[in-house]
């Protein structure tokens, strides 16, 4: 078992709010205002031109999570302090945008349904963040970092956002959705079947709930996808699936739609190739037993890498999907010296 991390955070930490545009009119009616909380370093006061570090949470998280006491565990910010006591990081500004919604995360890209959160958080959040502290400016200043649903809104961004971040690093994101998503159709459709409303009487119940299983989260996961990947503006919350209700059978152009969204995918476009050239830093990492089988995912996106001679850093490790914030470790130092130069 580590040992507890008494220390206090030795820096200062920021709270900012985003009027978005972006984020007006969603589907779920989620809000349009969004805190963003920062952490400065102690080593951050008076530097000029600092880094500027994204956190992109995965399911269920929020960025202010990150910031949380923990039994055992560090907070991102006393992660961040003892990576500069060990030489590993310097100066930095480390932002955990709030960017939960109604059906319990984000993948971080744009969608009818939850929002635009692609211009949120390249636009949006930068110009509050870059208006009120002493950012660098320019993509060659700014990196995204996450796991999971966090880890594949890191990767996509780097994939389409280029000309706004430098470095990104994904653990564990989501990729090859026929292995992570597919088997989970089954059983939204029984749970939806239960529901004399269908989704709306499924959300109303589990809004209603004193507790929440993990069955049911799980059920909200992939309403959350579809409503990410194929939205559909008539439907209730924007959710489609791409499955026959009665049989459960694939419905070839719905599902056209998700893959569209698949970086294993995505990394045969052109411009997708460009951007990924473009980076100063690509960082990719998965645990070898991965309870949603993104390490196959993982090891794919780095053959067509390899294949395409794109420079990136991969890492496989012994574990699975759970508790794996101690790979930030690794990611953290490598985003801050690609941006360093």
């Amino acid at each position: 078992m580590p040992l507890h991390p008494y220390e206090a955070p030795r820096g200062r930490r920021l709270t900012f709010t985003v009027d978005s545009e972006a984020l007006k009119g969603n589907l779920l009616g989620d809000p349009h205002r969004r805190r963003v909380e920062v952490y400065l370093p102690a080593e951050a006061e008076g530097a000029r031109e600092l880094p500027l570090l994204v956190d992109l949470v995965g399911y269920t998280g929020s960025g202010p999570k990150h910031l949380a006491w923990s039994a055992y565990a560090e907070s991102v910010p006393q992660r961040v302090d003892r990576l500069i006591d060990e030489g590993k990081l310097g100066p930095v500004a480390v932002a955990f945008p709030d960017c939960f919604t109604r059906l319990g995360g984000n993948q971080y890209i744009d969608s009818l349904a939850l929002g635009a959160w692609e211009r949120f958080l390249c636009e949006e959040m930068l110009e509050v963040l870059e208006a009120a502290l002493p950012l660098g400016r320019g993509p060659e200043h700014r990196a995204l970092f996450g796991k999971s649903s966090g880890g594949y809104g890191a990767i996509v961004h780097g994939m389409r956002h280029a000309d706004t971040w430098g470095a990104v690093a994904c653990h564990s994101g989501d990729m090859a959705f026929e292995l992570c998503y597919l088997g989970d159709f089954p059983a939204i459709l029984d749970a939806l079947a239960r529901e004399p409303e269908g989704i709306v009487g499924f959300l109303r119940r589990f809004e209603e709930a004193r507790k929440v299983s993990g069955k049911d989260f799980h059920i909200l996961m992939g309403l959350a996808m579809a409503a990410t990947y194929d939205p559909d503006p008539q439907a209730p919350f924007g959710v489609r699936l791409p499955v026959t209700e009665d049989t459960c059978e694939l419905i070839p152009a719905r599902w056209e739609q998700w893959l569209r969204h698949d970086p294993v995918r995505m990394i045969e476009e052109e411009a997708v190739e460009a951007n990924l050239r473009a980076l100063k830093g690509l960082y990719v990492d998965c645990g070898s037993r991965d309870q949603y089988k993104l390490h196959y995912g993982a090891r794919r996106l780095k053959q067509r890498l390899d294949a395409l001679g794109i420079e990136h850093r991969y890492e496989t490790f012994e574990d699975d999907h759970s508790g794996i914030d101690y790979r930030m470790d690794v990611s953290l130092p490598f985003l801050y010296e690609r941006l360093r130069g």
